[in-house]
């Protein structure tokens, strides 16, 4: 799988911007501030309707212009397809497949799989517990794209039982018999999707765990091992994948944390209460960590993703923004050889020094907003 062709309108920094890409290694090079990352998260974008720097679409729109439009020409086994997102801040997105409208963006997901590393992603490892649980719920969803619909469901039940417990709280009295039977549904909704995702998470992390040890082994090999440990919100040192199972302790996880519930107005037990322990040796890498093993871990977890992507039958994207310079030496090095067999490697760097000489191909001067092939 690779993007032959990027077409931008109205996106970050550009007005208009097209961009021809190949299999193999490109490079798009220039001082920061140019417009380098723009490019790449647009691919990213594409991948998975979502920027690895804005929580919200409106500062993809670019400034003065009512929406974004992003066009990415996708091969895969020799076959074509274009896809077009058209950005719209505040109202729904639209997407397009090979020019026909698809009723829902989140059906043309799986489309196009990427691999995103990025100075951002230090947070995986340093930062609170939602990073991770995006980390994992951005790979669930690039492997089977049905979790999207899980992830919005389960938001949507969240919401709204929040909502009730809220108003429970401000009342500051005991809730009547309505407001309790209404809790009732909306907890047996929240085990059903809860159960769901959670299962999706648990399996993740058991294939995540060998292939992040020997990510990690092979860019530090003189650190100590690195681990992932699931953390539910249940307790429960071992979680079954269940479905039904699951659904009974989440059910029974919420009926215990009723009282404390209605008293703060939160839900308290689920899936958006989990955490992805991240270990190194015997102690958690948050705030033991090095701040070169902290960077060595992230990349240990993306690359592990990509090796479980591929595992699926394709090549993602691999982009790498502004990375290298980042690394010592013998990171460096041995980060490209393990990128370099990829199908397709993006790379942002700010001089061509920074791009290792293990990653050859071809290359674009980024500067004054525009993109000029060498």
């Amino acid at each position: 799988m690779h993007v032959a062709h990027l077409s931008l309108q109205d996106f970050r920094s550009y007005a208009t911007a097209e961009v021809a890409l190949g299999p193999g290694v490109t490079a798009f090079v220039g001082p920061n501030g140019q417009g380098k990352t723009n490019l790449v998260e647009a691919i990213g974008y594409v991948a998975s309707h979502g920027s690895h720097r804005a929580a919200t679409d409106a500062p993809l729109v670019r400034q003065g212009a009512p929406r974004a439009i992003v066009r990415a020409g996708v091969v895969k086994d020799d076959r074509k397809a274009l896809i077009e997102l058209e950005i719209n801040p505040g109202k729904a997105n639209r997407a397009r497949l090979n020019r026909s409208p698809v009723p829902r963006p989140r059906e043309i997901l799986g489309m196009l799989r990427t691999v995103l590393f990025a100075p951002e992603d230090l947070a995986l490892v340093k930062g609170d517990p939602g990073e991770r649980r995006r980390f994992m719920d951005e790979l669930l969803t690039a492997r089977a794209p049905r979790f999207a619909a899980v992830r919005s469901d389960y938001d949507r039940v969240l919401k709204q039982r929040n909502a009730l417990l809220k108003s429970a709280a401000a009342h500051r009295r005991s809730p009547g018999p309505e407001v309790l039977a209404t809790l009732d549904v909306w907890d047996a909704h929240l085990a059903r999707t809860g159960a769901e995702l959670l299962a999706g998470r648990v399996e993740l992390v058991e294939a995540l765990r060998p292939l992040v040890a020997r990510a990690y082994a092979a860019l530090a090999p003189s650190s100590g091992a690195a681990d992932l440990h699931y953390k539910s919100s249940l307790g429960a040192e071992e979680l079954s994948t269940d479905r039904g199972r699951l659904a009974e302790q989440l059910l029974a996880g919420v009926a215990e944390a009723r009282k404390q519930e209605l008293e703060r107005g939160v839900s308290l037990v689920g899936p958006h209460r989990d955490e992805l322990v991240l270990r190194l040796g015997e102690l958690p890498a948050r705030g033991y960590a090095s701040h070169g093993e902290s960077w060595s871990f992230a990349l240990g977890l993306r690359l592990a993703a990509f090796d479980l992507l591929r595992a699926d039958g394709d090549d993602p994207v691999l982009i790498l923004d502004d990375v290298f310079a980042e690394l010592d030496a013998g990171r460096r090095s041995r980060l490209a050889e393990m990128v370099a067999p990829a199908e397709q490697v993006l790379i942002t760097a700010a001089v061509p020094a920074d791009v290792p000489a293990e990653l050859t191909g071809g290359s674009y001067t980024v500067a004054d907003g525009r993109v000029v092939r060498e």
